[in-house]
């Protein structure tokens, strides 16, 4: 789920989603909720009917499963409950922040081009890097022009900003 971003005196967590990442976690909740939930009971009911349940080896892995299940439920009505939509029709800014499209360009590498997200959605092979990791981090608050230092596992590398943009 990733650290929670808390503003206000009570704590609350936010949780920075587009609205594709929003959607997305939305049909996975409806689909745990109806099709998984009723999967799990026809399962149990097959397992208890077998008899001694101490030795079914298919209740227990179905219970374990059905606790799972049950906990990511919850994690998404807590995400989606205090979830904050990156608007895609943001006012331009000439600084990033999360919701912008980034162009960067390591040195003797082509250009690539990512998006400022929320850790809930971070994928960096599609394009979509947390505000919270190390390249989100050294990006955040920067303009076009401007080189970077970010601090990788294999160590520092320079990053030089070619673009901020927040539209698609």
């Amino acid at each position: 789920m990733g650290r929670k971003r808390y503003t206000g005196s009570q704590q609350t967590p936010v949780f920075h989603l587009t609205r594709e990442g929003y959607e997305k976690l939305r049909k996975e909740l409806e689909y745990l909720k109806t099709e998984k939930r009723a999967e799990l009971a026809r399962r149990l009911r097959a397992a208890i009917q077998m008899g001694d349940l101490s030795e079914n080896a298919d209740y227990i892995a179905t219970k374990e499963e059905q606790g799972f299940v049950e906990g990511r439920i919850q994690e998404l009505e807590t995400i989606l409950r205090h979830a904050v939509i990156i608007d895609d029709h943001q006012e331009a800014k000439d600084t990033v922040d999360i919701g912008a499209w980034v162009t960067i360009q390591e040195e003797g590498f082509p250009p690539e081009t990512y998006r400022i997200v929320g850790p809930t959605e971070a994928d960096p092979h599609n394009g979509k890097i947390s505000y919270e990791s190390p390249m989100g981090k050294a990006l955040l608050g920067k303009r076009a022009g401007e080189t970077v230092t970010v601090d990788a596992p294999d160590g520092p590398v320079r990053i030089r900003i070619l673009e901020v943009r927040y539209q698609a």
